[in-house]
């Protein structure tokens, strides 16, 4: 495992700490330029490989690691002329980290295999801060035999790394945990901004959810926001909150699932991406909903 050469395209918040941790846990990784990427001199100095083109990183990989936005991305960087198929070699194991649609990545999947490569869907939760000190929660769909032969590599950015099942399964997961956390972050949002208006202290509303039914990682990482203004421990931005909760609407429509708490949820998030407010953190929306 420690031989392969690991190519990783999307060096955003989240994939920077996963190219510094694989770094670190002594593979050579290859990155793709790209205006989007967050800084990548401490890469560079550590000996990262900077490809010019998805061509270029694709010949000198033997595992490819997509962290970027969504489905969209995902299959551009897939499919797109001088894209990863055109250039894949016939073994190369593509690993998804981004947060997809199901039913894109069986179909992408079905696209990796033809043209010789193997795939997994792993896409991840927590935040950058434990991207960067390699503690991310991994959720991985695909043949289990290559799971476990990709497991080392995975473990040198994720604390907790959970098989969830063939293709496709990973993201479907992802989606359920999204639409739980994302909900219960709108629930607390709605339910801080109530508190506010009626004059309830901020320590004493925290103190009593913490202790009651409203305790959980949710309340922790909005805490700091709601009793200091700090929206650190939160860095997810709505705009993504939207893109997230769309994805799960679409999925429970395909299921024919209940679907009608998850589009008031989409909802309110895609309201303020219409207002202008697309960029800010999920803990903003406490002070965005003070304002409506």
């Amino acid at each position: 495992m420690s031989k392969q050469k690991i190519g990783l395209i999307g060096v955003g918040l989240m994939g920077h700490g996963i190219a510094t941790n694989i770094q670190k846990a002594g593979w050579d990784i290859g990155v793709l330029d790209h205006v989007g990427n967050q800084p990548i001199n401490n890469l560079i100095k550590s000996g990262a490989q900077v490809h010019l083109t998805i061509a270029q990183l694709t010949a000198a990989s033997e595992v490819i690691i997509l962290c970027v936005t969504g489905s969209p991305q995902v299959e551009d960087v897939l499919l797109k002329e001088q894209g990863v198929l055109e250039n894949l070699r016939p073994g190369t194991v593509i690993i998804d980290c981004s947060t997809a649609v199901p039913a894109s990545t069986l179909m992408l999947a079905s696209k990796v295999e033809e043209a010789g490569g193997l795939f997994l869907d792993a896409p991840m939760t927590r935040t950058p801060k434990e991207a960067a000190q390699g503690r991310l929660n991994v959720i991985v769909g695909g043949d289990n035999a290559l799971f476990e032969r990709q497991l080392p590599l995975l473990q040198s950015f994720a604390e907790n790394i959970k098989y969830a099942g063939g293709v496709g399964s990973g993201h479907t997961m992802k989606l359920l945990h999204n639409f739980v956390s994302l909900g219960f972050s709108a629930v607390l949002a709605e339910a801080t901004t109530c508190a506010n208006k009626a004059g309830i202290d901020p320590k004493v509303l925290h103190g009593v959810l913490a202790a009651g039914g409203g305790a959980g990682i949710i309340l922790d990482r909005l805490a700091p926001y709601i009793l200091e203004g700090d929206d650190t421990s939160f860095q997810f931005s709505l705009d993504k909150c939207a893109k997230d909760m769309g994805y799960y609407t679409d999925m429970a429509s395909d299921l024919a699932a209940p679907r009608e708490i998850s589009q008031a949820v989409h909802s309110r998030f895609q309201t303020q991406i219409e207002a202008g407010h697309g960029a800010r953190y999920v803990p903003h929306l406490i002070e965005l909903l003070g304002e409506e």
